[in-house]
């Protein structure tokens, strides 16, 4: 039996079956039973385990995370990521509930792995290590989450009872890193997780993927020397390599490619999504709920290695010449393309006017004159339905935060410089020495920027902007004021041209951490609220 991450609807009926309660002290005859399953079944730690995998997460959180962000919009409300972006969410907002029970639910799910593991008989000791180190590393990816969202969190690695659930307290924030961290070093120092695995155990959690979730972790508590020491050992001893085409990194055909540490796990037919409908325009199928900002595409900088602003390569009547070839990989302007199956070209015109696709033709078109292009699959089957995997952990996230670790400790030198961000332009397609070379006379502060605005460009749609902006403290400048569109030459609703988007409020005093949903606090008195909710 193959042993690859499946996670068919198996899985989810196990976990219902296994978070059942049971009355009797006899085991039923007529089904699995949480009293049987353990001991009787020769794959329940497996079953288990790929059920753990399941509330790793979903394409739809990555990218709808996105408009909570300056990246992207959505003008889809309710129980979507908008009232987030624009700061009128509550205590009462179903996407941030939603993120609670789903993160919690993950934790539970290991949680009953690791308490029953000892149970399965005839385990083999080595799998059996494995698989509580895969295990340890999923919760603590769900509590890195919940940490960086909520602040302090309920912190339990039993399987709480419904008692215990409705009393338990928030642990302090430190106490929760400290935790999780001591898991993952434990599970690196034992070398429990393989470095790589067969064909037919791709996407499972390896040491490199523990230690790269370590490295994130660090780097949102703004431990420098410690997300350098850490990307140093991936970059030094890992066998990773930049995928030589930055948009075919996104391509179905490359996944597992030589950049991915650690991506979400879909299959054609058994477990696709359909994340393609709420970006694409509506000549392709699509309603684009999801559509980036100007605010992105101005991040993009030019061919010369200057912002927009710098360059004396940049027309504002021709804004999409000579860029950052990652915007063309990424974002659909007016005269970008979609390639079909078959290898035709499709050409999208965004422009206001007559056309299917262009701004305000319908509320099926694009909100802010731009579509989305990565995780564009064109191997689609019916229904836009798609298995692509998206990527939660790549290699050169690790090279980004190796500079700007370096450039925080003001370490960032030409050596540095061209073990990190060089070759990430390479790879995008620069050629000029001004955008290769390393920048000598930049400051401190000056390198840092170079750095963001870089993280930026190479991770943006991939589910990475939220927590940057609230770890580097930027949200207030960022998420205040109106957000914009395309420029259409329009003065009615609208700056300089810049179609008006949306009103956004974000207040440092409160935004910085999610508020506890109230309907837990209904639940559980003792989950305090968060300051000034």
């Amino acid at each position: 039996m193959k042993t690859y991450i499946k996670l068919l609807a198996l899985s989810a009926l196990l976990l219902i079956q296994m978070s059942a309660c049971v009355d009797l002290d006899t085991a039923p005859y007529d089904r699995e039973s949480d009293l049987t399953f353990w001991e009787e079944d020769k794959e329940a730690a497996l079953k288990a385990l790929n059920s753990c995998y399941l509330y790793l997460g979903s394409i739809d959180e990555l990218l709808y995370s996105e408009a909570m962000t300056d990246n992207a919009y959505t003008k889809q409300p309710n129980d979507y990521t908008q009232n987030i972006g624009n700061g009128s969410y509550s205590t009462a907002d179903n996407y941030v509930r939603n993120v609670w029970n789903n993160r919690y639910t993950g934790i539970r799910t290991c949680n009953q792995l690791l308490e029953n593991i000892d149970r399965v008989k005839d385990l083999d000791p080595a799998l059996k290590s494995r698989y509580i180190g895969e295990a340890k590393v999923i919760r603590a990816y769900h509590y890195y989450e919940l940490y960086t969202k909520f602040g302090d969190v309920p912190y339990s690695t039993k399987v709480l009872s419904i008692e215990e659930s409705r009393t338990i307290k928030r642990t302090p924030k430190a106490e929760v890193v400290a935790n999780i961290l001591a898991d993952l070093n434990e599970v690196v120092s034992d070398n429990s997780l393989p470095t790589t695995y067969d064909a037919n155990n791709k996407g499972r959690i390896t040491r490199w993927a523990a230690l790269s979730l370590m490295a994130k972790i660090y780097l949102f508590e703004g431990n420098w020397a410690q997300v350098k020491n850490i990307t140093n050992m991936i970059m030094n001893d890992g066998d990773f390599t930049l995928f030589p085409s930055y948009s075919g990194l996104f391509e179905i055909a490359n996944e597992y490619n030589s950049e991915v540490i650690l991506d979400l796990q879909y299959r054609p037919v058994s477990r696709e999504h359909r994340i393609m409908y709420s970006f694409l325009p509506p000549s392709l199928g699509g309603y684009s709920q999801l559509s980036p900002l100007q605010s992105l595409v101005d991040n993009y900088i030019m061919l010369d290695g200057k912002t927009i602003q710098e360059s004396d390569l940049y027309d504002e009547n021709k804004p999409y010449d000579n860029r950052d070839p990652r915007l063309k990989a990424t974002v659909i302007y007016t005269g970008n393309s979609y390639r079909m199956s078959d290898g035709s070209e499709v050409t999208i015109n965004c422009e206001p006017g007559a056309n299917r696709d262009g701004f305000g033709y319908s509320s099926d078109c694009t909100a802010t004159g731009y579509y989305i292009k990565k995780y564009w699959d064109n191997s689609y089957r019916a229904s836009l339905q798609s298995g692509l995997n998206p990527i939660l952990i790549r290699y050169a996230d690790i090279l980004l935060m190796n500079a700007e670790a370096l450039a925080e400790l003001g370490e960032l030198n030409s050596a540095a410089w061209n073990r990190t961000i060089r070759p990430i332009r390479e790879r995008a397609g620069f050629t000029l020495s001004s955008a290769l070379d390393f920048p000598a006379g930049a400051s401190r502060e000056e390198l840092v920027q170079i750095v963001r605005n870089e993280r930026r460009s190479e991770l943006a749609l991939e589910g990475h902007r939220h927590i940057d902006i609230f770890r580097w403290r930027i949200a207030q400048d960022v998420l205040n004021g109106w957000s914009h569109g395309f420029k259409t030459g329009d003065v009615t609703n609208a700056d300089n041209g810049y179609i008006r988007i949306e009103n956004r409020s974000f207040d440092p005093n409160k935004h910085y951490l999610w508020p506890i949903p109230q309907a837990e606090r209904d639940l559980n008195p003792n989950l305090e609220q968060n300051a000034n909710w």
